[in-house]
C-alpha cells in the first residue's frame, strides 16, 4: 500500500486529479462502483493532500464534482437508456432482489434515498439510475445527489488528509516504515471492507 502513495507522489500532480476523479466517476456511473472503491481514491486523495502534493481543496473540489457528475450520468442511463428495462439487465440481473429493495426504498424515501445511497456501496452504483427510471425530477435528484456527494466527499478526502498528517508525526517518532504501515492500514481497511461488502452480497444472492 506504501507503494500505492509513493506512485501517487512520482507523477505530476495534475494526473493524481484525473485519476482520482475518474476512479470516483467511473464508481457512480453505469454500475462500475460493483468493482472500483471510490472510498479508497478519495482518501489515497487526501493522504497525497497532506503531503503537499496536491491541493487539498481542489482534491476537495475534485472528487465533489466527480461524485455528482458520475450520478447524474447514472440518473440519465437510468431515464433514457434502461428505463423499465433496469431489472433486465445483464450486470444487474444476479442482483434482482436487492435493486426491488432499493426501489421500494427509492419509492419510500424518494430524494432522501438518493442522499442516503451515497454512503451505501451497492446503493450507489444502482440508485441514480433507479431514480431516473423512477423519473424523479432531475432538480429534485441533483439537490439531494449534490448534498450527498458534498458530504461523501469532502468527508473521505478529509480522512485521508488526517491520516496524511499522522504520516507524518508518526514518521517523525518511529521512523518512515510504521508511518506507511499506519496510512496502509487505513486504506488496506476500506480495501477490505468493501471487498467483504461485496462477498457478502454475493454470498446472499446465492443463498436466495
Amino acid at each position: 500500500m506504501s507503494g500505492i502513495v509513493e506512485g501517487l507522489l512520482s507523477v505530476e500532480s495534475i494526473w493524481v486529479y484525473v485519476l482520482v476523479a475518474t476512479l470516483v466517476f467511473a464508481e457512480d456511473a453505469i454500475f462500475v462502483g460493483f468493482v472500483i472503491p471510490g472510498e479508497t481514491a478519495a482518501v489515497l486523495g487526501g493522504v497525497d493532500a497532506s503531503r503537499g502534493h496536491v491541493s487539498v481543496v481542489l482534491i476537495a473540489l475534485v472528487v465533489v464534482l466527480a461524485a455528482i457528475v458520475g450520478d447524474t450520468v447514472g440518473y440519465e442511463v437510468g431515464k433514457h437508456l434502461l428505463g423499465p428495462r433496469l431489472l433486465g439487465h445483464d450486470r444487474l440481473r444476479r442482483h434482482h432482489q436487492r435493486i426491488h429493495d432499493a426501489q421500494d426504498f427509492l419509492a419510500r424515501r424518494g430524494g432522501w434515498a438518493v442522499f442516503l445511497g451515497r454512503f451505501t456501496a451497492f446503493f450507489r452504483a444502482v440508485m441514480p439510475a433507479l431514480a431516473g427510471s423512477a423519473r424523479m425530477p432531475y432538480p429534485r435528484f441533483l439537490a439531494f445527489n449534490a448534498l450527498g456527494g458534498i458530504l461523501w466527499g469532502i468527508g473521505f478526502v478529509v480522512l485521508g488528509y488526517l491520516a496524511g498528517s499522522s504520516y507524518k508525526t508518526v514518521e517523525q517518532q518511529v521512523g518512515r516504515g510504521a508511518a506507511f504501515a499506519a496510512v496502509g492500514l487505513l486504506v488496506a481497511a476500506l480495501v477490505v471492507l468493501h471487498l467483504r461488502r461485496r462477498r457478502s452480497e454475493r454470498a446472499r444472492e446465492l443463498a436466495d
